[in-house]
Parts: structure tokens; sequence; C-alpha cells
């Protein structure tokens, strides 16, 4: 009927829809006023009546001066950002149409019948006219009709750019992985992390559907007449479904173009078995292929064959430098407070640099801007809370959380006396505002801080700080271009306070400080290219430590190590591209340069001889902000990815990247007295290239995904220590160095249940990393001058994550961990000097621990599933390490009483059983 109504319309009124010439010149001011207001001066300096709905032209307020101008130009102007199209009938009357244009002919496709609006990507010379387009089915009046955009006219597309975000309706939080389908075909996108989504739309009547797993379905029929904004606010399913499948998601791991992408569900993690109750977001990722550390309770991630120090992890683009509480046990990310997180193991894009191996990208989620809410656990050792408070309903909100310990509060409790008087605690706290400024704006800020303090004598207190802050702002430009732009600052720092009543007490310190501004573009050019492209620059300042005495019996020398600055700056460009619908790449390139800055005393030493006091030339001096020395080079990341079946691809990617910023550790993890060292004359920036290739298939209709992948990595210049090495407040320390090359080669295998009661993933990683230290002086040389096993060289590592679903509130899960002992070095021998027994060493990490073996299990209980409920609740008893095995982490040898004795260290040597309360309201 509509049809025919239209048709009618057209035929009846044809007799005066020739168009009108508009030669009528007027003289108008106006400022601050609303449409009607500017419609009404129009009607009176014209002669000209207007015909439309009111409420059309909304609000706003537009200021404009016109001399000599026609209506026309004048109604262009203040139509211009609206929706409002307008026709000029005759000498005296104009027709304003919402989103719809007069014609003053029959557009072709009246006398070609209906004309389809299945998505062709063939430009016409002119838009089809959507007053002939005929509607889909599925047009009941419970479906809310949304139309998009304005039409022109000889536009020449049939398809258009829809684009918005998705806000959960009860919170005011995006929803990311959320699926927008049209219903009845196979097109379809999913919301990304901030919960944004695009999707290309034939013109004319859609009908889009909404898919998420606890989440309210939701339908609009959608009219495109050109680009445009849509926001959908769902909010949670009420009622339980027994599986939701997001078809839109489930083919991910294959169609994704970069490769070596780690995505972590948080709600997955809940029901993976704790250590002493604190869920755990970095513990997770380690049960992932490619991903491992040192070992039980070390702190820092080994990615593909790289040392700690060569993974750059950002919370909210700020860089966090120690990402662990009490040496590893416990992460500093707080689970409660994070929204995101994406590891990039293989092509990391062509955006994030600084460092070698991997990028840990962590986001906070925004706050409820709807309503008050929270969450809160209770642990055996530590407690988590976190606060959600609306400021300005459905615009603005902040997210505050804080966790703390009171292992302070049990040690005093216990019987032993050296345990009572030592001391282990930490707590983090975390806040974030974010204000949804307009349609177009969106404004964030973070502000983060943590704290470790532990003494295990009584005479000693070690302690090490984070802190940062981040600022963003993101700016929609328009359909096809956005940006965004941040400013952060981080800083870490350690101490020790030595105090025994002794003339050797000292007070020890560290700190390394930077700040980052960027600007990220993205522009989508056409329907095949995604273009994202800017810059970024960093500013280091280093204190490399200060010692003082304390007390005046102290007989300690005060020392000041010179502070250290350097700045570092990228542009980068990123094309991900469309050849075919079956190939794709993305293709990436980042210039970086480093120059290292005074004010500073730079040691030259004599050329081709090591460095040492003997081959010391003359001292440099530098002033402030003077350069030093400079390095910089291109970064390629390229990756391709090909599809064998529609459930099945292939992927290749090349990445190169430098790092300006190296760790001085003689330690095998990552310790809080682990300091950060500048390039400069005498050190260069490390230097890696990686070449990976996959295969990615899903099956079972996509309830299980397989993954194959491989790489090979070599590196050049990368860090490590003399024997006896002297690391800490050393004014020398390029003298105690080595820098040589490194290669790890290893595949990847990961098979994932995503679906079903029981769920889960086994992962398997054959992986080997060397470090070659070799120079024509035997002092330089490790090993003679071959390839050697890094200290996490871990060949084989097996992990298997299961969740078996009893009930909809009753689970049973299940963590296996198998892994190669690390690499050691072990006495061989012995000799006697003044009496005493010395251990003979063998060749650097020859040996090793044995092999590390943990099973996990644990109960989960949630609380009853009514919606309409003050809180939610959620029981998990754990029993970590259930086998009850002494793994060792470290052995090592000392000369005491005169006889060499052998130690070994375990973390966890028994089961520890927990159980933890969480709530969330």
């Amino acid at each position: 009927m509509k049809f025919l109504f239209f048709s009618l319309f057209a035929l009846l009124s044809f007799q005066w829809l020739a168009a009108q010439t508009d030669t009528t010149k007027i003289d108008l001011v106006f400022t601050d006023a609303s449409r009607m207001e500017v419609l009404e001066k129009l009607e009176e300096v014209s002669g000209y009546h207007f015909f439309f709905v009111e409420e059309w032209l909304g609000n706003d307020l537009i200021s404009g001066s016109y001399q000599n101008s026609s209506v026309t130009t004048v109604l262009q102007d203040v139509f211009k950002e609206t929706i409002i199209n307008f026709f000029v009938l005759d000498d005296s009357n104009i027709i304003l149409t919402r989103n719809t244009i007069i014609r003053d002919e029959l557009h072709p496709s009246f006398h070609e019948g209906t004309t389809s609006t299945q998505e062709d990507t063939t430009e016409l010379s002119e838009a089809p006219s959507y007053f002939y387009l005929e509607e889909k089915q599925d047009t009941g009046p419970d479906i809310e009709t949304v139309r998009i955009g304005r039409e022109r006219k000889n536009i020449g597309r049939q398809t258009f750019t829809l684009s918005g975000r998705v806000r959960d309706k009860t919170t005011g939080k995006p929803i990311q992985n959320l699926a927008i389908v049209v219903k009845g075909g196979s097109k379809g996108v999913s919301t990304d992390a901030n919960g944004f989504y695009k999707i290309e739309l034939p013109a004319g009547v859609n009908l889009l559907q909404t898919k998420g797993i606890g989440i309210e379905t939701l339908e609009k029929r959608v009219i495109m007449y050109n680009n445009g904004q849509l926001d959908f606010n769902p909010g949670e399913s009420a009622e339980q479904l027994d599986e939701v499948v997001v078809e839109s998601n489930r083919l991910r791991n294959v169609e994704k173009v970069v490769t070596g992408v780690v995505e972590i569900d948080i709600a997955e993690i809940k029901s993976i078995p704790l250590v002493l109750g604190e869920r755990d977001i970095l513990k997770t990722a380690i049960t992932l292929p490619g991903i491992t550390n040192a070992g039980e309770g070390a702190a820092g991630y080994n990615v593909r064959g790289g040392s700690t120090d060569q993974n750059l992890i950002l919370l909210d683009n700020a860089v966090l430098y120690n990402p662990a509480h009490f040496f590893g046990i416990f992460s500093a990310l707080n689970p409660f407070t994070t929204g995101a997180v994406t590891i990039y193991k293989g092509s990391i894009p062509a955006e994030y640099g600084g460092r070698l191996s991997s990028v840990f990208d962590i986001t906070t989620k925004d706050a409820n801007t709807k309503k008050f809410s929270g969450e809160a656990s209770l642990g055996p050792v530590t407690s988590n809370l976190v606060l959600e408070v609306p400021i300005v309903k459905d615009k603005s909100g902040i997210l505050v959380g804080g966790r703390t310990t009171y292992s302070n509060w049990i040690l005093r409790s216990l019987d032993d006396e050296s345990l009572r008087n030592s001391q282990a605690s930490f707590y983090d706290v975390i806040a974030k505002y974010n204000d949804r400024i307009n349609e177009r704006n969106n404004i964030s800020a973070t502000a983060y801080f943590s704290r470790d303090a532990f003494s295990i004598t009584s005479d000693s207190i070690f302690s090490y700080s984070n802190r940062l802050i981040s600022l963003k702002w993101n700016h929609q430009i328009n359909e096809k271009n956005s940006a965004n732009v941040s400013l952060s600052n981080s800083e870490y720092g350690f101490g020790i306070d030595f105090e025994n009543n002794s003339d050797r007490d000292f007070d020890l310190g560290y700190r390394i400080n930077e700040t980052e501004l960027k600007l990220n573009l993205l522009k989508l050019a056409g329907k095949s290219h995604k273009v994202s492209y800017g810059l970024s620059s960093k500013l280091y300042l280093v204190d490399p430590g200060d010692i003082d005495p304390v007390g005046s019996q102290s007989i300690i020398e005060p020392l000041s190590l010179q502070r250290e600055k350097g700045l570092e700056s990228a542009l980068f460009i990123s094309d991900n591209f469309t050849v075919s619908p079956k190939l794709s790449f993305d293709i990436g390139l980042r210039y970086s340069f480093y120059a290292a800055l005074g004010a500073s005393s730079q040691r030259i030493y004599e050329a081709g001889l090591p460095k040492s006091e003997g081959t010391l030339v003359e001292v440099q001096e530098f002033g402030n902000n003077e350069v030093i020395k400079t390095y910089g080079g291109p970064e390629g990341r390229v990756s391709g990815r090909y599809f064998l079946t529609p459930d099945f691809s292939v992927k290749a990617s090349y990445n190169n990247t430098l790092q300006y910023i190296h760790t001085l550790s003689s330690n095998t993890t990552v310790s809080p007295t682990d300091t950060w060292k500048l390039s400069d004359i005498n050190i260069e920036p490390q230097r890696a290239n990686q070449v990976s290739l996959g295969l990615f298939k899903n099956f079972d209709d996509n309830r299980y995904e397989l993954s194959l992948e491989g790489y090979y990595k070599r590196s050049k210049n990368i860090l490590d220590y003399k024997v006896g090495a002297q690391l800490l407040l050393n004014e020398s320390i390029e003298t105690e160095v080595l820098q040589g090359e490194g290669k790890a080669y290893g595949v990847e295998f990961l098979l994932k249940k995503k679906e079903g009661r029981l769920n889960g993933w086994l992962g398997y990683t054959y992986s080997r990393s060397f470090i070659k230290l070799d120079s024509e002086f035997p002092e330089e040389q490790i090993n003679n001058g071959e390839y050697f096993p890094a200290n996490f060289d871990k060949p084989h590592d097996i992990s298997l994550v299961t969740n078996y679903k009893l009930t909809k509130r009753f689970s049973f899960s299940a963590n296996f961990v198998y892994q190669t002992g690390r690499p050691v070095t072990f006495p061989i021998g012995s000799y006697f000097l003044d009496g005493a027994e010395y251990a003979l060493f063998s060749d650097r990490n020859k040996f090793r621990i044995p092999d590390f073996y943990r099973l996990d299990l644990s109960f989960n209980v949630e609380g009853n599933h009514k919606i309409k409920k003050f809180a939610h609740s959620f029981w998990n008893i754990s029993v970590y390490n259930v086998l009850g095995r002494n793994n060792p982490f470290s052995v090592f040898f000392v000369t005491e009483d005169g006889s060499l004795q052998a130690f070994k260290s375990s973390i966890f040597a028994i089961p520890v059983p927990t159980i933890t309360y969480n709530f969330k309201f």
C-alpha cells in the first residue's frame, strides 16, 4: 500500500514538480537563533511560506549573516548539519522534508519495478529514490523505525556506513564483542573494546538485530539515506539462556589479519583456580601458548623467547614498569576495574614501539553513568573493592578501586619470632573518570598507584612503587575519520632502608620517569582500506641511584649517580586492506628516532678494546639537553591472511622492532632492585626481526578453535652481564655488561572449546631461546662465544584449563601446568682458598632445575540469577597445588663454615586451600 500511495502521489503532483528557480535576493542577519526563528525571519523578508513539522527543527542555536543572497543559499547553510532537505515548489512556497528529497521527475526505477535492496557495491550515476523502495518483511508495529542520514541528489552510491556505540542500558558501560547483524542476511559486525561498531549497509530498509550472551536482543528497522550514526542501549537478558552463540564473533580467530594476537576474556578468569584467593589477569595470560615466566612466584613475562624487559605493558596508554606485587605472586592489575586485555606477540601494530617482543594493551573499563554500583571480594590474604559513581547521568562517571593485603597482621600473630618481625604488604588504587561530552567527543582520565614493602630480616625494608596518570580525548571527525590524543606520565621507583644500629646503615633509592604525548588518527578509505597513522614523542628521566648514610655513626659515603635523559619519537602509518574476499593484508611502517640528552658525562674508551678503566680515553661533558648520541630507523610491520575455506585460514607476518631502554639485572626473574638503563654512547639499542606462519581452523560449527603457529626471531645488542658484575650504583656500568646476539624459535598449539557444559583450552608450546656473547677478548666471552640457553629457556610448556558446568550456578574448574625446568649454572668442582672451599662453576646455564608441574582445582558457586536483587554473589573454593609438588624455584650454592652447601628454594611446596567471596551490586 505504501508503494502505491507514493506512486499516486508522484503522478498527481507531476504538474508542479518542475524544479523552480529561486531568483529572490535577500539580506538577513541572525545570532544564536533557533531554526524556527530563522524560518520566520525568512518568511518576512522573502515572501516565501514554509511547510514542515516543527519538531524536525530541534532546539540548536545558529548564527549567520547574508547580503544579497538567495533563499536557497541561506537554507543550504541553515540545514547543513541536519537531515532536513527542502524543495522550492513555486514562487511563494517551499516544502521541507526529513531525510528524503522531492524529485522533479520520476526515477528510472519506477518504470523498472521494485528496486532491490540487496547489497551491491556498483556505483550508480544517481542513487535510487527511497520512495520506491519496497519495505522488507518483519515490519510489525513493535519494531522501531529509525531513519539515518540525509538523502542527496546524484550521490552515486548504493551502500552507506552506519556507525555508533553500544552501552548497557542500566550501567552506561560500553559493551564489547556484541554482534550487530542484518536479520535474514549474512552481514554482521562486533563491537570493539569501547563498544564502537561500523557496518556498511545497502540503501533503504534494513532490519538490524543485536545478539550477545546475557544481553537483551534489540531489533530496529533502519532506513539508510546516507552515512550516519545509531547507538544501541540494551539491558541484561531477563531470561536464562542455555547457550547464546554470537555468529559474527565465532570466526574472529580465523578472520583477523594480524598474527599472534591474544584477547583475554575478563569474565572468563573468575572460574580459574586462584592462588591465595586472588583473581589474576596476567596469570591467565601465561596459560596461553607463547607466554610464560621464569617460574612460580616470578615477576615479569617472557613472550616468544624474549626477556622480561622486552614487553611494553600499557594501562590506559601509560607504561606500567612492574606489573607484579610480592615478587610476582599477585598481579598489580585490579581484575574488577579491567575492561579489556589485548596481547600482541606476533605482528605488533605500527602505533606501538619501544619494545622488542610484545605489547600488553590493558584498558580500564568505563564507570557506570546510570546508577551507583560496585564489586568487592574478600579472601584469606587480600580484599578488593570497586565503586562506580555517576557524575552526570548518562554522560559522565567515576570509577574508584582499591586492593590491599592484611599479611602483616597475619605475620604479627605467628609464634615464630623471625616471621613475627618480618613484614610483607602491598596495596594499589586506581581511579578513572569518563565523560561523554557529545556524540563526537569523549574524554577519560586514569590515575593509578601501587606500593609494596617487605622485610625478610628485621634490619632492612625493601619497597617499590608504580605511579601513572593518563588523559585521553577521542574525537569523531566525521563518518570516515576519527582521532584520539593521549598524554601519559609513568614513574617507577624502589628503595632499600637498612637500619641495624651499625656503622653501615643507609638509605638507597632509584627512580625512572617517562612522559608521552601521542596522536593517533583513523581513516576509512573506501570499503577496503582502514588507515591508521599518527606520531608520538616520549621523554625519559632516569635517576640511576643514590645512597645516603643513616645516623651519625654510619660510615657510608653519600653517592648520587648522574641523571640520564632520552627523547624517543616516532611517526607511524598502517593500512588494513582487502585485496579480495579471501586475501587481506595489514601493512605498517614505523620510523623511530632516539636521542640521548645531557647534561651528562660520557666515558669514551679506546676503540676495538674491552671497556675498562685501562682503556678509558677521556670523559666528554655535555650540557643540559645537548644531544649526546642519536639512533633510529624504520620498523616494518607486515601481516597477511588468506582463506583456504570460510573457516580455515593461513596467516604470515614479518615484524622488526627497536628498543632504546634496557634492564640491568643479574637475577633470573624480575627483581625490585632491577634498574633501567637508557642507550647512550657506549650502549646501543636492541634490535629484533621476527617472522611467523600459522594455520587457524574452526570445527563443529565453530564450537572448537584450533591454531598452530610457528615463529623465528633474531635479535642483536641484547644486554647481559659479565661474571661477578656489580650493577647497582655503578658509575661505569658499561664496563660490567656485554651486548650480544639472540635467537628464538618455537611452535605454538592451541585447542579451545568455547561452549557447552565442558569448556576451556589446551595449550602447548615448544620454544627455544639462546644468547651469544662473543668477542676476540676472552674476558668478554661467555661459554667460549657459543650460543647458550637464556635464563628463561624452557622447551616444553603445557597448560590445560577446563571448566565443567554442573548447573547454571555450580561448576568445577581445573588447571594443570607442566614446564621444562629452566637453565641454571651448577658447580662442577671446588677449590680451596685461605682454608675455605669455594665452588667452581660450569658454563653458564649448562644444567636445568627439575621440571615444573602443578594441578589446581576449584569449585565455583554463583548466587541465584534473579535480576532484581541488591547484589549478585560468587563463591570460589580453590586448592592450589593439589599434588603438593615441591617445585624448586632456584638451586644455589654458598660457602658456609668453610664448606660448600647446596640450597633449593620453593614458593608453594604444599597444597594451599583458599575460599573467596565476591559480590557485585
